[in-house]
C-alpha cells in the first residue's frame, strides 16, 4: 500500500487514536515494572507516577502542537531535524530505534517471567526464546490486519487493570474471605510513605515514566487524524485515563500488601490479592498481562522494522535495509533480521543473568525513551513560533522531571548498570553521527 493511499484511507478520529494510545502505552513495564518500583519507594510510588504523568503531558501536549501545526510522517525525529539539523534527526532517529529494541527486550522477558509462574523449573531464556520465536513468526505471516484488533487488545489491557481495582475494593470492604492482619493499610507518616528514603523514591522515577512509554507513537500516528487539531486533545483524554487507572490500582495495591512483600518477577497485582481466596485471580490476570504483552512486543517488532526501512530510505541507514521480498509479502527481511538480532541478544543475557536482566533492560530502555522526550521538548521551542511564557515555563518542568528521572537511576546499585548500557548506546550514536555529519559535509 503507498504512503498516499494509507493516508486517504486510514483516517481515524481523535478517540479511536486516544484508544490506541492506551493500548501502546500499557504493557508489563506497568504490569511488572511496577514492582521493583514499589520495592524502591514503598507506598509513595503513587507520587512518582503522578509526577511521571505529569512529565509525560508536558511532552505529549508539545510533540501534539508540533503534530497540529506540521503533521510529518517521522514525526519527532522530524521536528528534530527541523529544529537543529541532519544530525539531530539522525541521531534521535537511531536513539529510538535503539530503545525500541531495548523495549522489545524488556517486553520479552518480562513475558518470560509471567510464563515461569506456571513452569517454575524451567529456565528463564527457554521462554524467552519461544516468545521470540513466535513474535517473528507473527510477522513472517503478514501483520496486515494486526492494526485492527489494537483496540480490542487495548481493551483487554484496561481490563485487567479494572477488574483488579473492583476485585480490590470488595476485598478491603470484607466481601472476600482471607486477608493478612499484616496489611499496611494507609500510611500515615513520610517513613512509611517514602519507606525507601530519598534515593529509593529518586531512583523509581524511571520506572514510573517507562510505564507512560508509547506517547511518542502516537505523535507518530497524529497525521491520520480526521482533524489534525484534535491532536492535543487526543493527549488530554489518553493521559487523563490512563493517570486515573494507573494511579487508583497502585494506590489499592500498596494498602493490601507490605512493602517487603512485593517481588520484581510478579506483578504487584498479584501480589495484593495473594493472600485472599481468589485462587483464579493470579492464573487470569497472569494470562491477561502474557496477551497483552505478547501483543505489545510484536507490535514494538514491526514498529521496529518499519523505522530502520524509514531510516533506510532517508539515507540515515543502509539502503538494503529498505528492500522488501516480494515472496514474503513485501516483508523488508534485512531490518526483520537485524530486530531478530536484538531479540536473541535478549535470550542471551536472559541465560546468563537470569536475576536481574528485566531491571537493567528496562532501566536502559526507560532512559532512552526519555532522551528522545527531551529531543522533543527541545525541538518545540524552535519549531514552534509565538510560544508563551506559560509553554516554556512547563517545558522547563518537563526537561527537569525527565533529568531527575535519569540520574535517578544511579542512585540505586540494582538500576545502575541499566544507566550504563544506555550510555554506551547514546556514546555509540554520537561517535556514528559525528561520522556521518563528515560525510555529510563532504556531500
Amino acid at each position: 500500500m503507498s504512503e498516499s493511499s494509507s493516508a486517504s484511507e486510514k483516517k481515524i478520529a481523535w478517540w479511536q487514536l486516544a484508544l490506541t494510545g492506551v493500548g501502546c502505552t500499557i504493557g508489563t513495564g506497568y504490569f511488572l515494572g511496577s514492582s521493583i518500583g514499589i520495592q524502591l519507594t514503598g507506598p509513595s510510588i503513587v507520587l512518582s507516577f503522578l509526577i511521571a504523568a505529569i512529565g509525560t503531558y508536558i511532552v505529549f501536549n508539545l510533540l501534539a502542537k508540533m503534530s497540529a501545526a506540521d503533521p510529518q510522517e517521522g514525526s519527532f525525529c522530524y521536528y528534530a531535524e527541523k529544529a537543529f539539523g541532519k544530525w539531530a534527526g539522525f541521531s534521535c532517529g537511531w536513539n529510538y530505534w535503539c530503545s525500541s529494541i531495548l523495549i522489545m527486550g524488556s517486553q520479552l522477558i518480562a513475558l518470560a517471567i509471567l510464563t515461569k509462574v506456571w513452569f517454575p523449573n524451567l529456565p528463564l531464556w527457554v521462554f524467552a526464546a519461544v516468545y521470540a520465536v513466535l513474535s517473528v513468526l507473527v510477522i513472517l505471516l503478514g501483520t496486515r490486519g494486526f492494526d485492527r484488533i489494537e483496540d480490542f487488545l487495548a481493551v483487554i489491557k484496561t481490563a485487567a487493570i479494572i477488574m483488579f481495582i473492583i476485585i480490590a475494593f470488595i476485598a478491603i470492604a470484607g466481601g472476600i474471605s482471607g486477608g493478612s492482619d499484616a496489611e499496611p493499610g494507609i500510611p500515615t507518616n513520610l517513613g512509611d510513605t517514602f519507606s525507601g528514603g530519598y534515593k529509593g523514591f529518586w531512583a523509581s522515577l524511571i520506572y514510573a515514566f517507562y510505564a507512560f512509554g508509547g506517547i511518542e507513537v502516537i505523535g507518530l500516528m497524529a497525521i491520520r487524524l480526521k482533524k489534525k487539531e484534535d491532536a492535543p486533545k487526543t493527549g488530554k483524554v489518553m493521559l487523563g485515563l490512563l493517570a486515573i487507572i494507573y494511579i487508583i490500582s497502585l494506590c489499592l495495591a500498596v494498602i493490601m500488601a507490605p512493602v517487603e512483600k512485593f517481588d520484581p518477577n510478579e506483578s504487584p497485582f498479584v501480589t495484593a490479592l495473594s493472600d485472599y481466596s481468589l485462587a483464579f485471580f493470579p492464573h487470569v490476570f497472569n494470562a491477561a498481562i502474557i496477551v497483552a504483552g505478547f501483543s505489545t512486543m510484536t507490535a514494538a517488532l514491526f514498529g521496529v522494522v518499519t523505522l530502520l526501512v524509514t531510516l533506510a530510505k532517508d539515507g540515515d541507514a543502509p539502503k538494503i535495509f529498505s528492500k522488501k521480498i516480494k515472496k514474503f509479502k513485501e516483508l523488508p527481511l534485512p531490518s526483520l533480521l537485524i530486530a531478530t538480532v536484538g531479540l536473541a541478544v535478549s535470550v542471551i543475557t536472559a541465560l546468563l543473568l537470569p536475576e536481574k536482566i528485566y531491571e537493567y533492560i528496562t532501566t536502559a530502555a526507560g532512559i532512552l525513551l526519555l532522551f528522545n522526550w527531551a529531543f522533543i521538548i527541545l525541538s518545540s521551542w524552535r519549531v514552534l513560533k509565538g510560544v508563551n511564557l506559560l509553554i516554556k515555563m512547563t517545558a522547563c518542568f518537563g526537561l527537569l522531571f525527565i533529568t531527575a528521572a535519569v540520574s535517578g537511576t544511579l542512585m540505586d546499585k540494582s538500576v545502575r548498570p541499566g544507566f550504563w548500557i544506555s550510555l554506551l548506546l547514546v556514546l555509540i550514536i554520537s561517535i556514528i553521527t559525528l561520522f556521518m555529519q563528515r560525510h555529510w559535509n563532504d556531500k
